[in-house]
């Protein structure tokens, strides 16, 4: 059965599709039929039809009941996510099957419902998972564009060597973009949801609310600040003020790496510096993330004081590097990554430069890496 054709020949907004699988005709045309007057409904008897189906076209939300001859509920689930991981599914469940209901959710089911559903409580299901779905495609649009981006940009890095100032910081300006843009919508997607649950008054969702806010500001001043220092960079240099780079790593854990108990701030409680907070964010953002995604599993920043200055130590127990690979990554251009730049490095050796401090290297294979920074500290009157 097919209602509410997807595209009307006026161009109209399409309506979120909607596929039912239940091997029992009544049920299944029953949920069909209630769903038909908001939705493009089509349904399945068995779930080897609904995973054909799948392949064939995308579906906002999967209704799937748990119990089926051939192949059951929690074995369509796992087929269907390796076709679709993005589309919502609602499992039906009989009341003798709540444990194995249970089991569908960690298996990646959105949702759960008994069987057969009330009417008002089926229609607003289905509603909110379709606008999951939706959110979920969209992100994961946004994160390819921006891989293809980063693809598009390192090629051309490889081909021409790019030595003009101009060209260089465009590259460096969405290398660093990628991260903060990432937490903006991660957690713009949170605050959706909790927005949706609002409406059922639990008392804590407010402050939740409020916190990603706070977070959600922090990750986008961020990136204006970026987007800001590339259109005046030919015009002056960033403002100097005092900051305190211990709070600075403190907040890039907080904000872009989500409070990962993986990275570590350690040592001095303080350490102030005359500087521009933001260049000194991307030194600990590139730091970081250069550690988790060579596999590091745990990365931490030491506060220290050598020889009169600001000593701060980078530390990860990742795989290390030779002194051939050291020397690339010093120089810029060089990556192991799939879809890297190899620019994280070699912008860190310069921002750290601009403050009037040292950067180096120390590392080995298979016995992790150190960054060494120095930078000269300042008084606070």
């Amino acid at each position: 059965m097919v209602t509410n054709p997807t595209t009307s020949q006026d161009g109209a907004v399409q309506p979120r599709r909607v596929l039912v699988v239940d091997d029992e005709y009544g049920p299944r045309e029953s949920i069909a039929y209630t769903l038909a007057s908001s939705f493009s409904v089509e349904t399945a008897d068995r779930a080897t039809e609904a995973l054909k189906k799948i392949r064939d076209q995308h579906y906002h939300v999967i209704v799937l009941d748990i119990r089926m001859p051939e192949m059951d509920g929690i074995k369509a689930l796992e087929e269907l996510r390796k076709i679709d991981p993005h589309v919502s599914v609602i499992i039906l469940t009989g009341y003798g099957m709540l444990s194995t209901a249970q089991q569908a959710m960690v298996g990646g089911a959105n949702q759960y419902m008994r069987k057969p559903p009330d009417v008002t409580e089926l229609l607003d299901a289905v509603r909110r998972q379709a606008e999951a779905a939706q959110l979920r495609r969209q992100q994961a649009k946004m994160s390819q564009d921006a891989l293809a981006l980063n693809a598009a940009l390192k090629k051309e890095i490889d081909s021409n060597q790019p030595q003009i100032w101009q060209a260089r910081a465009s590259v460096e300006l969405v290398h660093d973009l990628n991260n903060p843009l990432t937490v903006v919508i991660g957690y713009s997607a949170l605050m959706v949801e909790e927005a949706q649950k609002l409406s059922r008054s639990e008392p804590d969702l407010g402050k939740r609310m409020s916190d990603y806010a706070v977070i959600v500001e922090k990750a986008a001043e961020y990136c204006h600040h970026l987007s800001e220092n590339w259109r005046t960079a030919s015009k002056k240099t960033a403002e100097f003020t005092l900051v305190d780079v211990v709070a600075v790593a403190q907040e890039v854990r907080n904000v872009i790496f989500f409070g990962s108990p993986a990275v570590v701030v350690s040592g001095r409680p303080d350490a102030w510096i005359k500087g521009s907070k933001y260049e000194i964010m991307r030194i600990f953002q590139n730091l970081f993330k250069n550690s988790l995604e060579a596999g590091a599993t745990r990365v931490s920043a030491d506060f220290g004081t050598k020889a009169g200055k600001l000593a701060v130590t980078v530390s990860d127990d990742g795989p290390g590097m030779d002194e051939e690979r050291i020397h690339l990554v010093m120089h810029g251009g060089f990556t192991s990554k799939e879809n890297g730049t190899g620019l994280g490095l070699s912008i860190c050796r310069h921002l750290a430069g601009a403050h009037g401090g040292s950067f180096s290297i120390e590392s080995k294979p298979g016995a992790g890496t150190k960054i060494h920074l120095t930078f000269p500290e300042a008084i606070r009157t």
